[in-house]
């Protein structure tokens, strides 16, 4: 197996390491060794295949960070709204879903565009914020709420959209670290997990964005990247014919797909529900002769799901236009899947972060870049996994108010990516200073803020860890309300 990156060493006074990153352009500055010319030939070979750029670490003194936060950013921030009045955005709409795939709107980012991008980015966020992960918990692997108090309890309300449908998964893989399962005997499912949701834009906020916007949110996971080393073995057909040549992850598909008739959320797969659920509010609002739009998203594994969901809804809905906005996604598909999802239409947006290695995978080594070498080389590249779409990359390095060390927890988080969009404005620009976005909401789950701010990392819980106390003074946990059990009626709804 080839791991990139891959340390050089070289034997100098001071003590230096070599970084090795994938670039455009191949330059090989070979360690001052004794070896001979033909493993200077070797290595120059490997860095062809590997594409990689092999450099000296930069100094310290010559990286260009942004100030440091004080006292008077901090009492400002704090003394400041979260956000700005919404822009009407109806004039430009299609250009703000992808209809140019972004031209012209990522660097510098356009300010309509940073909206909607950070809006369905608090979208992919509520679905680990309603997550049940408490493994004591008989309602472990669902939404702790139902779907007409989901966005009122997580203060979504303001975004203007209505849950419409709830979604559940299952597969017939084991993967790890995905499927969340109660310790308890008795619980609400042992096959199931609450995966995401289909809302809709309301009459307000559909005459500010121009359309009625279909919205599908997919949970993705926060565990740590070496859980994706399970999503890189295989690639599967998905669409029919033997000779498709349009591939995905094994594991991806298998979560989107996965039903049987024993299960209670699950006789129909997370695709099934999501497109019946799609096609319903499709033809309503068409019947009553409006533009509607899909807009789907998701982070990590959601934003993989999020595009074999886009993939589906193509075939089945050809005319509707359909965006795909991504957070930290790994790489889902061949090169013929991604061009599949071109010639239908779907508009694809990946949000990255430099730091970030779930971006990276599967394909760590062997991805869209062989594209470069001659195909009697590589063949077909039907086994190579492939990005689709545009590209929005950020740089934890940006922001003054996020720490400098290694974090790959954090650099991973939905919130870290929000907190970027936000102050993001060009690639030659610092740290947008009238960034709105609160910035504590970046440890909600990890510690990737300067300890000048004084937020606790891992702050958002239930309040006493989810206990009570009962009329007779002891701590408990409590039973939920009847409304927010999950119900299994509509095979998954």
């Amino acid at each position: 197996m080839l791991y990139n990156p891959i340390p050089i060493t070289r034997s100098t006074k001071k003590r230096s390491s070599s970084i090795v990153r994938a670039q455009k352009e191949v330059v090989l500055d070979p360690p001052h060794t004794n070896s001979s010319s033909q493993a200077t030939r070797l290595a120059v070979s490997l860095s062809n295949l590997l594409h990689l750029h092999i450099e000296a670490p930069q100094r310290t003194e010559d990286l260009h960070f942004s100030k440091r936060v004080t006292s008077h950013d901090i009492e400002e921030k704090y003394s400041a709204p979260t956000k700005s009045p919404k822009e009407v955005i109806s004039s430009k709409w299609h250009e703000i879903h992808g209809s140019s795939d972004w031209e012209n709107l990522l660097d510098p980012l356009h300010p309509w565009l940073r909206r909607e991008i950070i809006k369905y980015g608090e979208f992919a966020q509520a679905t680990y914020d309603a997550f049940d992960f408490d493994s004591f918990s008989e309602y472990c692997g669902s939404c702790r709420y139902n779907k007409n108090k989901l966005f009122d309890e997580l203060g979504l309300n303001q975004n203007g959209y209505k849950v419409t449908g709830y979604i559940y998964a299952m597969s017939h893989m084991e993967i790890p670290r995905w499927l969340e399962r109660s310790r308890l005997a008795d619980t609400w499912s042992k096959d199931s997990n609450w995966i995401g949701y289909v809302a809709c834009s309301d009459d307000e906020e559909t005459r500010r964005i121009g359309r009625r916007d279909i919205l599908v949110a997919w949970r993705g996971t926060v565990a740590p990247s070496e859980w994706y080393e399970d999503f890189q073995r295989e690639l599967e057909p998905i669409g029919h014919g033997d000779d498709h040549h349009a591939r995905v992850e094994h594991g991806f598909l298998s979560i989107h797909t996965s039903k049987s008739e024993s299960t209670r959320y699950n006789k129909s797969s997370a695709s099934e529900q999501a497109i019946r659920e799609i096609r319903k509010l499709v033809n309503l609002y068409r019947d009553r002769g409006e533009e509607v739009s899909l807009t789907i998203t998701g982070h990590s594994l959601g934003g993989a799901l999020a595009l074999l969901n886009a993939h589906e809804a193509s075939s089945t809905f050809p005319n509707l236009p359909i965006s795909v906005i991504s957070f930290g996604a790994p790489r889902v598909g061949n090169s013929a899947f991604r061009d599949e999802l071109h010639q239908k239409g779907v508009k694809t947006l990946r949000v990255v972060v430099k730091q970030d290695i779930v971006p990276k995978m599967p394909g760590l080594v062997f991805n869209e870049r062989l594209e470069r070498f001659d195909e009697h080389i590589t063949g077909a590249l039907d086994w190579v996994y492939t990005h689709v779409g545009a590209e929005l990359k950020l740089d934890v390095q940006s922001s003054p108010y996020l720490k400098r060390g290694f974090n790959l927890l954090g650099f991973h988080m939905t919130e870290t990516y929000l907190h970027l969009v936000d102050g993001f404005l060009s690639t030659r620009s610092n740290f947008r200073v009238d960034a709105k976005r609160d910035v504590a909401l970046v440890n909600k789950s990890c510690d990737m803020l300067v300890d000048e701010l004084r937020v606790p990392r891992s702050w958002y819980q239930l309040a006493n860890r989810g206990l009570v106390c009962n009329e007779y003074g002891r701590w408990v946990k409590p039973r939920r309300n009847p409304e927010d059990i999950p119900s299994p009626i509509g095979g998954g709804h």
